[in-house]
């Protein structure tokens, strides 16, 4: 008897274990209407009549307190929205327009409370503008202080009557072509004598920097900027691997000629050599949209890219790949195909002392692909080199500043 009665309270215990993880799995589920969400991209996909709204599948809390979206594309009327509602808000209002929710509007700038009425609260944004919204810490008394910011520096802030795990992350878009970059993970902190936003240095993130500045996530060209070898290069501490096999770069300053370039390069790669220039990196080039793969003549390959655009480099992993079991291969392999007709970029002076390419080599095949403001460019096939391939920035002319993302699929 004894038996039988453990035996119907394990089966009891297996349906509510079962019945817990139904209720969580409908509990954390995105919801979004006349939107399209394709990685960490949102579109509207109305036709400028129906409100178009996305709500994140969890609250904001203590450790995750704060929210961006870039804006890739204005669309017709730029009518994006940044802010907070319930859980199970209406799907065809903005958010701001409904109570218990708060919204920084784009297309004018105001702040939406609860009400379809706005009130005047910061500037418009547009192409190229990072919009946040995050939650103050120090809430009480029932009141939640909510803050938005464009571009890093805080816009303002409202007290409304809620609780932080009451209030979900939510964009709203409203006309034909918009297009937003969502980062459900970004970071903001506060100093609380001076007032002024930091973040982690993120040095740690860097093996390698020279005439690099790193200011957070933000890496800034410190070099002369004068000739081909005034190559400002930033080299991650760790490859790609199957877990975090993709990384991004915002360009926040195109500088005087937004030699900016963003690849894949071995661990010893030289210090003055743009990624894609030489042996054992591969790179696109945001100033003639070129692909370069060790050698100073670049492939024709994708758009070139301006201030404000979001650039991308991942690794497709074969399905058994180990780092460990890596071949000893410190070569690059080039596609049997016939490529396009390379091009020699004056700037780019080929590099002599490379091998002769188009040898056949042997090692382990991996898929390098390159994406501008969320949309896959192309992709080419390569050889992985020993120790496998670091994230690797160049910068070449005054004034030139990105904002890198070495984990932006992450959570």
């Amino acid at each position: 008897m004894d038996d039988i009665n453990l035996h119907y309270r394990f089966l009891n215990w297996r349906r509510r274990i079962r019945e817990i993880r139904e209720v969580r799995a409908v509990r954390y589920r995105e919801r979004l209407k006349w939107m399209l969400r394709d990685g960490d991209v949102l579109r509207y996909h109305g036709n400028s009549d129906e409100v178009g709204c996305f709500v994140a599948a969890r609250p904001l809390s203590r450790r995750n307190r704060y929210f961006e979206v870039t804006i890739m594309d204005t669309g017709v009327r730029g009518m994006i929205a940044v802010g907070l509602v319930p859980q199970f808000y209406k799907l065809d209002h903005q958010p701001g327009w409904l109570p218990h929710s708060v919204a920084f509007h784009a297309d004018d700038g105001k702040l939406y409370n609860g009400n379809t009425v706005g009130q005047q609260f910061g500037p418009k944004c547009c192409r190229g503008d990072r919009m946040g919204c995050g939650i103050s810490l120090d809430a009480e008394d029932g009141q939640l202080t909510v803050f938005f910011t464009k571009n890093g520096k805080e816009v303002g802030s409202v007290d409304i009557p809620a609780s932080p795990e009451a209030l979900y992350p939510a964009v709203g878009m409203h006309s034909l072509g918009e297009e937003v970059l969502l980062d459900l993970h970004a970071e903001w902190g506060m100093e609380e004598d001076e007032g002024q936003m930091i973040v982690d240095s993120h040095e740690d993130d860097w093996a390698r920097l020279h005439d690099i500045k790193v200011t957070g996530s933000l890496l800034e060209y410190v070099g002369k900027g004068k000739s081909i070898v005034d190559v400002g290069l930033a080299q991650a501490q760790r490859p790609l691997n199957t877990r975090f096999h993709y990384y991004e770069l915002e360009i926040t300053d195109a500088g005087e000629k937004c030699y900016i370039a963003l690849g894949l390069a071995r661990r010893d790669y030289p210090k003055n050599r743009h990624p894609g220039w030489s042996r054992g990196s591969i790179a696109y080039h945001a100033d003639d949209g070129k692909l370069f793969q060790g050698s100073g003549v670049g492939d024709a390959f994708g758009p070139r890219c301006f201030e404000g655009d979001v650039m991308g480099c991942g690794i497709m992993f074969p399905r058994d790949y180990s780092l460990d079991g890596a071949d000893d291969v410190d070569e690059w392999d080039i596609e049997g195909t016939v490529k396009p007709s390379e091009v020699q970029n004056d700037l780019y002076a080929n590099n002599e002392d490379e091998e002769e390419a188009g040898e056949d080599l042997e090692g382990t095949k991996v898929m390098v692909f390159f994406t501008r403001n969320g949309k896959v460019v192309g992709r080419r096939e390569v050889v992985l080199p020993v120790g496998g391939f670091y994230p690797t920035i160049g910068m070449m002319s005054t004034g030139e500043k990105v904002r890198v993302d070495l984990h932006p699929l992450s959570g």
